[in-house]
């Protein structure tokens, strides 16, 4: 089928995408209106955590719709139930508020941060986030993003987010001030170059929002739901901060996310949040097969030894072809360059024949690995060879 067969006017422009239309997916591949097969390493943007079209999630959602589709979050379900029990069974947090978005649950950590500082810290709503940082695209999830131009596009800007520089604690301290109520920050800045906290800023951090009566606040919308080798990324650096955002990879494909809470933070009353979807059913029933696939015996630590594969991987190719590093924490990686063909690469990967490689990049001289977090070696040795093909012809 041609392209040119798809009237695609109607859809608004809000971003330049190639001549195809995929109309199938399974794990680690895609295929196009033309037959065409590509391997994935972007997987949605690390939200396919299982791949594409898992028999797991097939199974929940046509259980699920059989029985109940959407009651209104003003009653309970048994599905959003069970996975705030899950949820909070394996993690620090006490309290769950699902939403349907990543930005929606970072907006949501920022309402409960300032609502927390209107009872306990006399007013306190500031809350200092970090350079290069990525927390959504709603008008406060952008202000509290350290991304570069966002402070003018759709200004002005949601005031109380100084910008702090992350892995540098001492930047952290002296935006400290009365009005301060919360540090909110990805365990590693994914959109900002796959750019860690190191396991020394996380506990620094901890110590200092501690000592200053300060919330910590982790997005881990990104980086959470095994991501990064451990369920949470923060677990990583063996913390316990007080708020939690999850989304992307709860729902592995469809609209789901989560803010967590202590107990000692849930300060909401009846009518400060809410959502017409908050706990859908459909959608958390989903979340609760993603979560048991997860906790799996064995699924985890399979995640930390392909995580480490890829890393070796890619390291080799910088050997053979002059380029700079690679770095990140389990299967959320990053290929540094060393020039700017990053949009190079991806064109040329997209466009390989007979099948094609979707990669990313986030920065000229970079690129961005998120696969299933079930990725084979074979599949990883397939897109090694790919790229390394790729980087030749762009010598």
């Amino acid at each position: 089928m041609n392209f040119e067969q798809y009237d695609v006017n109607s859809l608004m422009f809000i971003t330049n995408r190639p001549p195809l239309v995929f109309t199938e997916g399974s794990g680690m591949w895609l295929t196009d209106h033309n037959g065409k097969r590509y391997l994935d390493y972007l997987q949605g943007w690390a939200v396919n955590c299982l791949g594409h079209s898992p028999q797991c999630i097939q199974d929940a959602l046509a259980a699920q719709t059989k029985k109940l589709i959407n009651p209104s979050p003003a009653f309970y379900n048994e599905p959003s139930i069970k996975l705030a029990a899950l949820l909070t069974a394996n993690s620090c947090f006490d309290r769950v508020f699902f939403a349907n978005s990543g930005a929606e649950a970072n907006e949501g950590a920022i309402k409960l941060a300032r609502k927390w500082g209107k009872k306990h810290k006399d007013g306190a709503f500031e809350i200092i986030s970090f350079n290069h940082s990525f927390h959504g695209r709603t008008l406060a999830t952008m202000s509290a993003s350290g991304k570069h131009g966002w402070d003018t596009l759709y200004a002005p800007q949601v005031p109380g987010f100084p910008k702090a520089e992350l892995n540098d604690i001492g930047s952290v301290e002296k935006l400290i001030n009365a009005n301060t109520v919360a540090v909110m920050l990805e365990p590693v800045q994914g959109e900002g170059g796959v750019i860690p906290a190191s396991r020394e800023f996380m506990q620094a951090l901890r110590e200092l929002t501690t000592r200053r009566g300060l919330l910590l606040i982790v997005d881990e919308v990104q980086t959470g739901m095994g991501r990064c080798g451990a369920l949470f990324a923060h677990q990583l650096s063996d913390i316990a901060p007080d708020v939690m955002t999850l989304g992307k990879g709860i729902g592995g494909g469809v609209p789901l996310a989560a803010m967590l809470c202590t107990e000692a933070v849930a300060c909401f009353e009846p009518g400060d949040q809410g959502g017409t979807y908050n706990g859908n059913p459909l959608m958390t029933a989903v979340g609760v097969a993603v979560m048991e696939a997860l906790l799996q015996p064995g699924f985890l630590p399979s995640v930390q030894e392909t995580g480490a594969y890829l890393r070796a991987e890619l390291l080799q190719l910088c050997q053979q072809h002059g380029l700079q590093g690679e770095r990140g924490e389990g299967l959320l990686r990053a290929l540094e360059l060393g020039r700017p063909i990053g949009a190079q690469l991806v064109e040329a990967a997209r466009e390989l024949q007979p099948l094609g490689l979707l990669l990313n990049s986030p920065r000229p001289d970079l690129l961005r690995f998120m696969p299933a977090l079930n990725v084979s070696r074979d599949e990883i040795k397939q897109m090694i060879s790919m790229l390394s093909g790729l980087l030749l012809q762009l010598k």
